[in-house]
């Protein structure tokens, strides 16, 4: 009986567990681009890159710092991207704005980017990067994404 109210107890927090949890925290700023950190439910997993912060502005800035709603977009969803990525939604003033591979800013059009490394204005190995991101969202279930950003 105790084992069964145990059971229940674990099955009412369940929605809690499977909710997917992404964290940038934007720690170096240029003129060419900002740089962080990603983590996934609390664990440090790679590096990020966007561009500076211009007001917002289409194309040439990096999305505001805030909490958003992010799902998986596929290939076929997509003109450009052959592979599985994530798509931030409900961005202020902004759409298709994209998780995805690239390695320079001149990759980004106001998307995020993430490699397994990083230098001055760049992140390196970012197609695995997004493999290994991918894989641990399907892996916690692949619904139910929030991303929060923060400035350091």
């Amino acid at each position: 009986m105790n084992l069964l109210k145990k059971l229940g107890v674990l099955e009412s927090i369940k929605p809690i567990l499977s909710k997917i949890n992404l964290l940038i925290i934007r720690d170096t700023f240029s003129e060419k681009s900002t740089l962080g950190k990603l983590f996934i439910n609390g664990e440090s997993f790679c590096d990020t890159l966007e561009l500076p912060y211009v007001n917002n502005e289409r194309s040439i800035s990096c999305i505001p710092a805030g909490e958003y709603k992010v799902r998986l977009r596929t290939a076929r969803e997509s003109a450009t991207r052959d592979y599985l990525h994530l798509l931030v939604q409900d961005v202020p003033d902004r759409d298709w704005i994209l998780v995805h591979i690239g390695n320079t800013t001149a990759d980004s059009r106001g998307c995020v980017l993430v490699g397994q490394s990083r230098e001055q204005d760049r992140v390196n190995n970012s197609r695995l990067a997004m493999d290994l991101v991918i894989k641990e969202i399907l892996n916690l279930g692949g619904e139910n994404i929030n991303l929060i950003i923060k400035n350091k």
